[in-house]
């Protein structure tokens, strides 16, 4: 818990910094998101008139949702301690639980903003969810569980091999984690325009230590992917329960390299793409929900493929 906590901030500098660096730009430094949650939780709140309990307890709610969420995925070791609960629908439940609190925060101060941000939330949802729990149920089907860690260890065995369902589910998992963290080409994180920010518009009202355990969630959100699917997809370099201290520490540095290479992927896919309108949203979510059906309806009709 404490090291995802703990990267989840240099994970975000470092792909702003790529994109700067790409764009032919200086860049902030790599350690900028820890400056800006410390001098957010200096600041004082403020708080409308009309907002209710339920906006200043929704910050609180949703860190604590996306951290557990984030702590669940094995990082760089199965069979830790809370690995019965690393359940991928319990996971999926948990980031809902998160979205559902900000588009509820984003509609209690009344703003226009935040129930436009919220509105287009809910119809990102509305796609992505289910995207994710066709990739579940294609996962399943392989591991025969839904726990990660056996889900990693079945994935890393050579039974499995190259299959065309699991380049689907990889391929949707991909679109929803861009979907979900709001990245480019469905949401811009470095813009304000109104026309076309979503996750911006509900957090418009926060301001001081709301606002940073607002931040450190969208951090730990983009973690939580980049780890989930280094997890299921490239589970190599996990160290195995009862494992000596050296095989945690070789797990951890390669969970470092992986982390490295999703952040540079990432950055170079938003440097090379350009946001696409909000109305285009649902056929690309809609491609991702095809292709979790398309993966789980291959399983089926073939356990090989």
């Amino acid at each position: 818990m404490a090291a995802v906590l703990l990267l989840a901030p240099l994970l975000t500098g470092l792909v702003r910094k790529l994109k700067a660096r790409l764009q032919r730009r200086q860049g902030a430094s790599v350690l900028q998101p820890y400056r800006d949650l410390v001098r957010l939780l200096r600041k004082e709140v403020v708080l409308a008139e009309n907002a209710s309990w339920l906006f200043r307890a929704a910050p609180y709610l949703i860190f604590a949702a996306t951290w557990v969420a984030a702590a669940l995925v094995p990082t760089f070791a199965t069979g830790l301690y809370f690995t019965w609960s690393a359940d991928l629908i319990a996971i999926t439940a948990l980031v809902g639980s998160a979205r559902f609190f900000l588009s509820l925060a984003g509609m209690d101060a009344g703003t226009s903003f935040g129930g436009i941000g919220a509105s287009r939330e809910a119809m990102i949802a509305s796609l992505a969810e289910p995207a994710m729990l066709l990739i579940v149920f294609s996962l399943a089907l392989i591991a025969g569980s839904t726990q990660l860690s056996t889900v990693a260890t079945v994935m890393a065995s050579p039974d499995v091999g190259l299959r065309v369902s699991l380049g689907m589910a990889l391929v949707a998992l991909i679109m929803v984690a861009i979907a979900e963290n709001a990245r480019v080409p469905i949401d811009n994180p470095a813009t304000h325009l109104e026309l076309t920010m979503v996750h911006e518009a509900m957090v418009l009202e926060y301001s001081g230590r709301h606002l940073a355990m607002i931040e450190f969630a969208a951090a730990l959100k983009l973690l939580l992917y980049v780890s989930l699917i280094a997890c299921v997809f490239v589970p190599w370099g996990l160290a195995q329960p009862g494992s000596g201290a050296l095989a945690h520490i070789l797990g951890f540095t390669a969970y470092l390299a992986k982390l490295l290479v999703g952040g540079a992927l990432l950055a170079v896919f938003e440097t090379a793409t350009a946001k696409m309108r909000v109305f285009r949203v649902p056929a690309f979510l809609g491609a991702a929900l095809m292709l979790g059906l398309l993966g789980t309806l291959l399983l089926f009709v073939s356990r090989s493929l």
